[in-house]
């Protein structure tokens, strides 16, 4: 339940910034669009993508991206094409896909002018240029699972979101969303059965820690029909899972992803 498929040699889609909106006050969404994304496969529950966005200072050489990918080529990519115009690259979540529209709504998190995505998703223009490369996903649903976990900070919330709205009606479990403030609660859909914890983190607080505490709180009846899903700052994945082995669920139903780490920029 790994990202198998992002092994597997992948083409390149275009597309153009359609719109922004600010979704919560720490959360960007932006709309892309493009004839390439009515071909773009589409996975559900948390699909994943390499996103090629410009550069701030405006110079940015997207025809140094390669056509096709692979392991290697994205490798090569990365090594030979010069950092001052290589288009800046981050992994994204699909947070809604409209295949026949050909449109991808991304959310990005939004530190003020911290990092690259985040200040490039709220000053984007209609028109600007990106390239999306599809990963597959990482979540497959078990018909096995008696009940469901998931625990993610603000960077999963694409992710988890995804893969609540595309699970099966009759799924229950418990969802733990850590979010920057209690207004970046978002709308969404899951089935009756699963139960959304949103918990705003206190100031200072590390991110993830707020989530991590609560997913241990969460009882496990039945830990060998558990499916669980952790996302986030490293720290919560890694520590969530130590947890969940340690109550007897089987490390193979436990996905989980550090998307990023405090002071880099995940790739």
């Amino acid at each position: 339940m790994a990202f198998k498929d992002a092994r597997r040699e992948r083409g390149l889609y275009r597309a153009e910034v359609l719109r922004t909106e600010r979704v919560t006050p720490h959360m960007m969404r932006v709309t892309v669009a493009g004839d390439d994304l009515t071909r773009l496969p589409h996975h559900g529950y948390d699909q994943w993508f390499r996103l090629f966005l410009p550069r701030s200072s405006g110079d940015t050489d997207f025809s140094a991206v390669p056509e096709q990918f692979g392991v290697a080529s994205y490798v090569k990519f990365l090594l030979n094409s010069p950092a001052a115009t290589r288009p800046v690259v981050r992994s994204y979540t699909v947070r809604a896909f409209r295949p026949d529209a050909g449109e991808v709504d991304i959310d990005f998190v939004t530190h003020g002018d911290l990092g690259e995505a985040g200040p490039w998703a709220t000053r984007a223009q209609p028109g600007e240029r990106v390239m999306l490369l599809d990963q597959g996903r990482g979540f497959d649903p078990l018909p096995s699972a008696g009940a469901h976990l998931f625990a993610g900070d603000e960077s999963a919330l694409p992710a988890i979101l995804g893969i609540l709205r595309d699970l099966p009606r009759d799924a229950r479990g418990v969802a733990v969303l850590e979010v920057i403030d209690a207004d970046d609660a978002q709308q969404h859909e899951a089935p009756d059965g699963v139960e959304v914890r949103w918990i705003a983190r206190d100031d200072g607080a590390r991110p993830g820690s707020a989530a991590l505490a609560a997913l241990q709180g969460v009882p496990i009846d039945d830990p060998g029909t558990l499916v669980a899903y952790l996302a986030g700052e490293q720290a919560l994945p890694a520590e969530g899972r130590r947890h969940l082995v340690n109550a007897g669920v089987p490390k193979n139903r436990i996905v989980f992803t550090g998307y990023w780490r405090l002071g880099k920029a995940a790739l």
